[in-house]
């Protein structure tokens, strides 16, 4: 066992995990890389990144994510306070419940985005510490007269990758299983103090410990994206496919449940077209002499088609990274990531056919207004 040892709180910046401390540890800082993926106080991996990426598929690891904040919503109201102020449906939510859930503007904009579990009659919210000021601000400005209570908690979240067993040694708070195109995923809540025994008990049943990068790496495989570093300001629920509730997907946004601020733009779009852009995931030129960074433009001949977004070494692809690409230059052929400030060289880059959304078909409203107008003809 190890003897770790808490530094910083995590609701301060210079918040710094326990497991910064085990040999190799290298946060992303350490090299040289500015950037808006929220790594801050978490090892970006442990001197292996790209092995530790690949030992996903050879008895699994486990990620350190503990610089998420994570909050309860308690109290007799909890469920239909969330229920009617995010886009997840969440008032008949079972005990065990896991999912993801938006908070919108009035135009449909997305402004917070977090990780759902409930555990009893509370729920509990996990989301990137940037995000913290302001939506806590927002859902305390909000309970009004509700029975809700809405408390910080001590808890940190780690990601297992991977579909061997959790241990019978471990007893989170909860167990998340997550739904994305990408390596099986299960997030663990358990108490920051006990951050370094429930890695060892991971490592002792077979767990390699693998840093942030080899989560982010499958992350962008899987299209899933990290409000700061791949949406901007008008970013809406439909450019992201996954975040769409469909079937057994239970997504972010739920497309049948009650009104909540910004479902007006969720159901128009819906029903009757299809967002702008999308994202999606990019091939970059690996030969570039330096890394593109999120926010940077996409460009086809010249014309802005899109923005970048976390960009991220893969063990087999090279350089990755998403993208929200206008819907029209998904097909135009090579792109160019360009920095906006003229600073670095532009980087050559593909989309990934694999990662273009699927056809949705025919959209119900278009459909009833083809009809009608048929019918007035």
């Amino acid at each position: 066992m190890t003897d770790d040892t808490n530094v910083g709180t995590p609701d301060r910046p210079d918040y710094t995990s326990v497991l910064l401390g085990r040999p190799g540890a290298a946060p992303l800082d350490h090299d040289g890389v500015e950037t808006a993926v929220d790594a801050r106080g978490v090892a970006w991996h442990y001197g292996d990144p790209l092995g530790e990426q690949r030992a996903i598929h050879d008895g699994g690891v486990v990620v350190d994510r503990s610089h998420r904040t994570v909050i309860r919503v308690s109290g007799k109201d909890a469920a239909h306070f969330l229920n009617n102020l995010l886009s997840q449906k969440l008032d008949d939510a079972p005990d065990g419940f896991g999912g993801s859930a938006l908070d919108l503007d009035i135009q449909g904009h997305i402004l917070h985005h977090a990780d759902v579990a409930r555990v009893g009659d509370d729920f509990y919210l996990d989301f990137p510490a940037a995000q913290t000021p302001t939506f806590l601000r927002f859902l305390q400005m909000m309970i009004f007269w509700s029975e809700v209570t809405i408390t910080e908690v001590d808890y940190g979240i780690l990601s297992v990758l991977g579909d061997a067993p959790i241990p019978p040694g471990l007893s989170p708070l909860f167990l998340r299983p997550v739904a994305w195109a990408s390596a099986p995923r299960r997030d663990l809540a358990v108490p920051r103090a006990e951050l370094g025994t429930a890695v060892d008990t991971l490592v002792d049943a077979g767990f390699r410990l693998a840093g942030l990068m080899a989560f982010t790496a499958e992350r962008v495989r899987g299209l899933e994206p990290e409000l700061g570093a791949d949406l901007d300001g008008k970013s809406i629920p439909h450019e992201v496919p996954g975040f769409i509730g469909r079937g057994e997907h239970v997504g972010a946004v739920h497309l049948s449940k009650g009104c909540y601020r910004g479902q007006e733009t969720v159901a128009r779009v819906e029903n009757l077209g299809r967002s702008p852009r999308v994202l999606v995931m990019l091939q970059l030129d690996g030969s570039a002499p330096a890394a593109p960074l999120p926010g940077d433009r996409l460009e086809f001949n010249g014309r802005a088609v899109g923005r970048l977004g976390t960009v991220v070494h893969d063990c087999d692809y090279g350089p990755i990274a998403l993208a929200l690409v206008k819907r029209s230059a998904l097909d135009v052929g090579e792109l160019s990531v360009v920095d906006a400030d003229g600073g670095r060289a532009p980087v050559s880059a593909s989309v990934d056919p694999d990662s273009l959304p699927a056809d949705e078909g025919e959209k119900a409203g278009r459909a009833a207004i083809a009809k009608l107008r048929g019918q007035q003809e």
